[in-house]
C-alpha cells in the first residue's frame, strides 16, 4: 500500500499543486466550488507560505547534506561519534546547539550521517531534539512567551527529555538499520551503522563542487516533492478546521493535549516561528497543552512524516511518531502539574 501511495499519489497530487499554482499566478478560481472565494484565498496563502518557509531550510538541509558527503569521511564520523551509549544519546540531543537546523532540512542531514558510520539511535536523538534545542528555536519562544518565560525553558527541557529516553530505547531495542535498504547499507546492531557509501568526491576543488552540486539537487528533488504534497494537504486541512473548533476542545482536561498535538502535526510549521501561534491560544489553552504543542510539532509533522517515510522503514517511522507522543503528552503534564 505505501508503495503504490508513493508511486502514484505523489505524481497526482504534484499535478494538482501545479495546477493550484497556476490558479494562483493567473488570479482565477477553481471551476468548481469546493471553497468559497474566502477560503480559497486562504487555502492560497497557505500553501505557498508553508512551502517559502520550508524551503530554505531543505535547501540548507540538502547543501550541508552534500557537504557531509564530499568532505567527511566515515572515518572522522565514527572518531567524533561518542562509544558509550549515554555519551552518545547526550551528544545527539545537544548536537543542535552547533548546527541549528530546522525539521525541514533535517532529514537529509541524519540520513547522510547515519549512511557515513553515525550509530543509527544517535542520528534519530539529534532529528528529535535538534529542531528545538537550539539558541533560535529558544530565542523565538522566549520572545513570544515574554509574560510566561518558563514556556521558553519547560520547551528545551522537555524536548532534551523525550529525545533522550527516545534514543536510549532504540539503543536497547532497535536490531536494524531504520533506513530503507539501499545499494549502500548493510545491518546496523545496536545502531552502529556499517555502511559503504563512500560518495563521488572528484579529483580536486572543481570536482568536489561537482560532486556537492550533484548530490544536493538529487536530495533536494526526492525531498522537494514530498514537501508540496505536505503543504497541500496542509493548507487543505487548515483551511476546512474553524478556530471555533479549537476552542472546544480547550475544556477537556485530557483532549487537550491531543488535540493540540494533532493540531501542531496538521500545522506543520516551523519551529522557529510555532511559537508565536501557540502563544495566540495562550488564556485558551493551558500550559501543558501548548507545551505539548510546541515540543511535538517540530518533532513529528505531517510535511517531515512524508519525508521520514521516503527514508526510513514505514513500521520504524510510525513507532518513532508513537513514542514521541506518548512521552510528549506524560512530560507536558507532569510539567504543567509541578510548575
Amino acid at each position: 500500500m505505501p508503495k503504490f501511495f508513493f508511486r502514484f499519489g505523489t505524481p497526482l497530487l504534484g499535478a494538482c499543486c501545479l495546477i493550484m499554482l497556476a490558479l494562483i499566478v493567473t488570479n482565477r478560481e477553481l471551476p468548481v466550488h469546493i471553497f468559497n472565494a474566502a477560503n480559497l484565498q486562504s487555502f492560497k496563502i497557505l500553501f505557498i507560505s508553508i512551502i517559502l518557509e520550508a524551503f530554505p531550510f531543505i535547501l540548507l538541509g540538502v547543501l550541508f547534506s552534500a557537504l557531509l558527503q564530499v568532505f567527511v569521511t566515515d572515518e572522522l564520523i565514527r572518531k567524533f561519534t561518542p562509544k558509550n551509549p549515554v555519551g552518545g544519546v547526550l551528544f545527539g540531543a545537544l548536537l543542535g546547539l552547533l548546527f541549528p537546523l530546522c525539521e525541514c532540512g533535517m532529514i537529509p542531514v541524519v540520513r547522510r550521517l547515519i549512511r557515513k558510520g553515525m550509530p543509527a539511535y544517535i542520528g534519530i536523538v539529534y532529528l528529535l531534539a535538534g529542531p528545538i534545542v537550539n539558541p533560535i528555536v529558544y530565542a523565538s519562544t522566549f520572545t513570544a512567551f515574554r509574560t510566561t518565560p518558563e514556556m521558553a525553558y519547560s520547551r528545551m527541557g522537555l524536548a532534551f527529555a523525550v529525545s533522550v529516553v527516545v534514543g536510549l530505547l532504540l539503543y536497547k531495542f532497535m536490531r536494524s538499520n531504520p533506513l530503507k535498504v539501499t545499494p549502500a547499507l548493510n545491518i546496523v546492531h545496536h545502531g552502529h551503522t556499517h555502511t559503504h557509501d563512500h560518495g563521488a568526491n572528484g579529483n580536486g576543488f572543481r570536482g568536489r563542487i561537482s560532486s556537492i552540486l550533484s548530490h544536493a539537487s538529487d536530495e533536494f528533488f526526492e525531498m522537494g516533492k514530498y514537501l508540496i504534497f505536505g503543504a497541500f494537504l496542509t493548507a487543505v486541512i487548515q483551511t476546512v478546521i474553524e478556530r471555533s473548533t479549537l476552542t472546544s476542545f480547550a475544556d477537556q482536561p485530557f483532549f487537550s493535549y491531543i488535540f493540540m498535538m494533532a493540531f501542531a502535526f496538521i500545522l506543520s510549521i516551523c519551529s522557529t516561528s510555532d511559537a508565536f501561534i501557540a502563544s495566540s491560544f495562550n488564556g485558551v489553552f493551558d500550559f501543558g497543552p501548548l507545551l505539548a504543542f510546541l515540543v511535538f510539532g517540530p518533532m513529528v509533522d505531517l510535511k517531515n512524516t512524508l519525508m521520514l517515510l521516503t527514508t526510513f522503514r514505514v513500521k520504524f517511522v510510525f513507532t518513532l511518531i508513537a513514542l514521541t507522543a506518548v512521552l510528549t503528552i506524560i512530560g507536558a503534564w507532569i510539567t504543567e502539574v509541578i510548575r
